[in-house]
Parts: C-alpha cells; structure tokens; sequence
C-alpha cells in the first residue's frame, strides 16, 4: 500500500473506502453538495490544505467538477494538487443504473487508475525508508482524558473548539485531524 503525504478529498463514503484499500492517507469526503454549506468542514479543509497539502480527487462527472470547483475557491491554489480520474463508461457494482451521465466515479476505478491518477497530480509518495513519525493513538487520547473518562466529552469538544475543527468530529475523524496535523509530541504537549 503507498503513503501519501497530502490529504486527499473525495465526494463521499464509497469513494473513501475505495481509496483507502489502494493508499495510506489522510482521506477526507465532502459529503458532496453539503460542503457547499458546512462552513465548519470547509475550515478544516482549508486548515489541512496548510498543514500537509490537499489532493482533489472528485468523480469526472458534472457534480465532481461542481464540488471541485468550489474548493478551488477558499483554498489557495498552491495548496492544491488536482487528480483526475478518466472518463470511463459504466455503472459501479453497487448501483442499480449507471450515474445520470453515465460514467463510473471514483469508487469504480481500479487501484491502478488511482495510482496513476495520484502520480499525474504530483502526489507525494513517502518511501518505504521514511523516517517514522509516531502517530497519535486512542491510548493518547485517553492519556489526555479526551476518552473513556468522565469529562471525556467536555474536553473534546474544547479540544475542537480550540482547535477550530468540527464539533461534530468521530473518534477515528479526530484522530486523523490530529495526526494529519501535528505530531505526536506536539498534541502531547498541548494544554487542556
């Protein structure tokens, strides 16, 4: 499985879980349409854009570019890298009826398609002898009392505000947020 550095943005939950069988990233959906009025996931977006870079990786079909093109609207373009997947005529395995212009999305490529489609973007790859960064861990999380503890949700949702991310963040959301942006020393460190 290849590591990837920046955080890639997809349209919505098939989309990720197809991506995250072929790379090892940080993968973020829009929830299609509705990032066009969650200002909260639009400011992590834009907050994750300056810690480690974003990928766009939307289905090339109308609504794909619609969502693409609004994120290409808050976020400096030097931030973003574009990753397009062809136009390929059919209808994904889960679907009844092919999309209303026919064409696969992003659930329906093939690993290699995606790989390919992440190196023409310019992707950065991490090797194989990248030097280990210990990442945050739910045991982190309950160290700082984040989980599993009385006040647990009240400090949560501190941390967030703090931070400026989601209210509405899961455990597994917080913890890729986190990891995507700062070390594990750092959230350590970091004062409740």
């Amino acid at each position: 499985m290849e590591r990837i550095k920046e955080v890639i943005v997809v349209e919505g939950r098939y989309d990720k879980n197809t991506l995250s069988q072929v790379v090892d990233a940080v993968i973020i959906e829009t929830g299609g349409f509705r990032i066009f009025n969650d200002s909260q996931k639009r400011s992590l977006l834009k907050k994750l854009a300056e810690s480690r870079g974003l990928i766009i990786m939307t289905d090339s079909d109308g609504a794909g570019f619609m969502i693409r093109n609004h994120l290409k609207g808050f976020i400096a373009p030097e931030l973003i890298k574009q990753a397009y997947i062809p136009d390929v005529f059919g209808k994904e395995r889960r679907k009844s009826a092919p999309s209303r212009e026919g064409k696969l999305g992003v659930e329906g490529m093939s690993p290699q398609v995606i790989l390919e489609a992440l190196r023409r973007a310019g992707a950065s790859f991490e090797s194989p002898g990248t030097e280990f960064r210990p990442e945050i861990t739910k045991a982190d999380l309950y160290k700082k009392g984040l989980s599993g503890g009385e006040n647990s949700a009240a400090l949560r949702r501190e941390l967030l505000k703090k931070l400026e991310l989601p209210e509405r963040l899961s455990a597994q959301g917080l913890l890729d947020v986190l990891n995507a942006m700062m070390s594990r020393d750092e959230f350590m460190s970091l004062q409740l």
